[in-house]
């Protein structure tokens, strides 16, 4: 799912592109991206773009009549830019928006449709959409330490929490957490304050990093947005060596979701239980990275 960066990076191409320009057309080209009946999507047509935003995840167009143009990418969605005759991509494509120098379209690889839209008449029933997480680049330590202890989960949990913190998943929660040298079940009420210090600047340096080099690969458009960058210290490296320390980098899979962390780094050498696995081979199971084959 498109995090914090790779969002920031779509809102600031999109206004180089679309503000101050007239949504001429919205086509959807599938039923169930629509998710609002009111105000209908027709009235958003001949309005002009006068701001582009970030919303947690999503991707916010402001129109002149104070409508907003609310896109979710979910998992697999993403924006594409064509240039005037350009032709839409396949089935993949779900909606595209027209201009006069370009369309914007909104496509979603493969069959589940997650991705939404919603029309919304003012910016009160826009904060009503917000989930109310924090923006951790212009908050301060302390409204920081007041959300991560507001409720006593595991720091993956807590990080990726929207009612806490803003456009943080599961990429960049990875990342975060080894930067801060943090083991990602570690309980969040039990962290010291020298602790809360290195996270709350590690969250704000690993979101800062990427931002910067996603902005300088996206050129004119960011066309490859992924989770999975080979410059990323342990997320969706497993089994590779670890950056810092070449320790093997581990995980623990719950349903769909991997989190990656190093061991020697993050868990004093301990190793985490993956379901998996761990449940697979019981008393088999390492219980130190050293005791890996």
């Amino acid at each position: 799912m498109p995090e914090l960066p790779d969002i920031t990076v779509y809102v600031e191409r999109l206004a180089d592109k679309v503000q101050g320009q007239v949504l001429r057309h919205v086509r959807v080209l599938n039923p169930f991206l629509l998710r609002t009946a009111v105000p209908p999507l027709a009235q958003t047509e001949g309005q002009r773009i006068v701001g582009v935003e970030r919303l947690g995840k999503r991707v916010v167009l402001a129109l002149e009549n104070g409508f907003f143009l609310v896109i979710h990418l979910m998992v697999a969605g993403r924006l594409r830019w064509l240039l005037p005759g350009g032709k839409p991509p396949g089935k993949i494509s779900l909606a595209v928006f027209e201009f006069e120098h370009g369309s914007m379209v909104l496509t979603e690889a493969g069959s589940k449709r997650r991705a939404s839209l919603h029309v919304v008449a003012d910016r009160n029933a826009l904060a009503a959409m917000d989930p109310g997480g924090i923006d951790v680049m212009t908050s301060d330590l302390a409204m920081f330490t007041e959300r991560l202890v507001l409720e006593n989960h595991t720091m993956k949990k807590v990080l990726t929490d929207p009612r806490l913190f803003s456009g943080i998943g599961n990429a960049y929660s990875d990342e975060i957490l080894h930067r801060a040298q943090l083991s990602p079940v570690a309980l969040s009420k039990s962290l010291k304050p020298d602790q809360i210090q290195r996270l709350f600047d590690a969250t704000r340096e690993v979101l800062t990093e990427w931002t910067n080099r996603l902005r300088h690969e996206a050129g004119d458009w960011p066309e490859k947005v992924t989770a999975f960058h080979p410059q990323m210290a342990v997320h969706g490296r497993y089994g590779q060596p670890c950056p810092v320390c070449n320790t093997p980098v581990q995980r623990i899979v719950h349903a769909d979701n991997e989190t990656n962390y190093c061991a020697r780094c993050q868990t004093g050498g301990k190793l985490l239980a993956d379901r998996a696995l761990s449940t697979l081979l019981h008393k088999s199971w390492p219980k130190n990275v050293d005791e890996l084959p």
